[in-house]
């Protein structure tokens, strides 16, 4: 029985806390977040310890964390978890800075524990369908992938613009799919109804041949989540939300068979299945470092009007 533990119980965390709370061959140890009130009713709700310093929480011997705080914070919980002995899921983005997202992965490193990015979106059944058909090359090469995620804005969203909040989803599953880093960005931004950007285009090159767009916003009144993967054999049409697959080629117009499954109970469990099986997982913190690297890389994109190398 693996003794788990999340840190931070905001709208995210209390996905985590859920998920655990129910998955077999797991113990909720306990939860922590500043709001007392907060921890302590859902402590009650899901039969576990609740704890408003974090440290109490990692004294208890925790196999597993999943740190669901505010991304500055990462740095420093993820650590003081790492030297507690703890393996770490670490919601996205990895850190604030590339520097804080190395210290993490170094931290995991020397220590020998597991550190895991959550991007979820790489296990959306629909994403994971999508890739299953590219690697079987019924689209033939793929030479652009675009996406939208656009809607209206989260008023708890106060820390990042919309680039390092939902668009680093897209920059992460745009470099998956193709299996390859980004080598150049380019951003169109700006900032009307927040204090950072609230809509950006994103144009990515991928070893100089591939193409990637993505579109977010916080300005549309509706939702939208989707991709489109255009290879020389044909298009791919995604939607997140409905978790469809739709290819077209010159003959036909078909419909992936994918079974729905909420994104992140395939997320914990197969986090939980690496720590049992003592596998890296993926997205690891050099692939979340990456999808940070891009993202900081086009929000200095649009506030210098220019291109920027990605280096790794």
């Amino acid at each position: 029985m693996l003794k788990v533990g999340v840190i931070g119980a905001g709208a995210m965390g209390k996905n985590h806390i859920r998920i655990y709370s129910e998955m077999p061959g797991v113990e909720l140890v306990g939860i922590s977040d500043i709001d007392r009130e907060l921890v302590e009713g859902l402590a009650q709700q899901y039969n576990t310890k609740a704890f408003t310093d974090y440290m109490e929480l990692l004294a208890e011997g925790l196999d597993a964390v999943s740190i669901v705080v505010p991304t500055k914070m990462h740095r420093k919980v993820a650590i003081d978890a790492i030297e507690a002995g703890a393996h770490v899921l670490v919601e996205k983005p990895i850190a604030d800075t590339v520097e804080n997202a190395k210290a993490i992965i170094e931290a995991a490193d020397s220590n020998g524990r597991l550190l895991m990015i959550g991007h979820i979106e790489r296990f959306n059944p629909a994403v994971i369908k999508l890739k299953e058909i590219i690697e079987e090359g019924l689209l033939g090469k793929i030479v652009s992938i675009s996406t939208t995620r656009v809607g209206p804005y989260n008023p708890r969203i106060r820390d990042v613009g919309v680039i390092l909040d939902i668009g680093v989803h897209d920059i992460d599953i745009i470099s998956f799919l193709y299996g390859r880093p980004v080598n150049q960005v380019y951003a169109v931004a700006g900032a009307d109804i927040h204090s950072f950007e609230d809509h950006a285009t994103i144009h990515m090159r991928l070893d100089h041949e591939f193409s990637g767009l993505v579109e977010v916003n916080w300005l549309t009144p509706h939702k939208v989540r989707k991709l489109t993967a255009v290879g020389v054999g044909g298009v791919a049409y995604l939607d997140y939300i409905d978790q469809t697959v739709e290819l077209h080629d010159s003959g036909w117009v078909r419909k992936a068979k994918i079974e729905p499954k909420e994104p992140l109970k395939n997320e914990l469990e197969y986090f939980i299945d690496c720590i049992n099986k003592g596998k890296k997982p993926e997205p690891c913190g050099t692939d979340g470092n990456h999808a940070l690297k891009v993202s900081l890389a086009a929000i200095e994109s649009y506030k210098n009007e220019k291109l920027i190398e990605i280096k790794e």
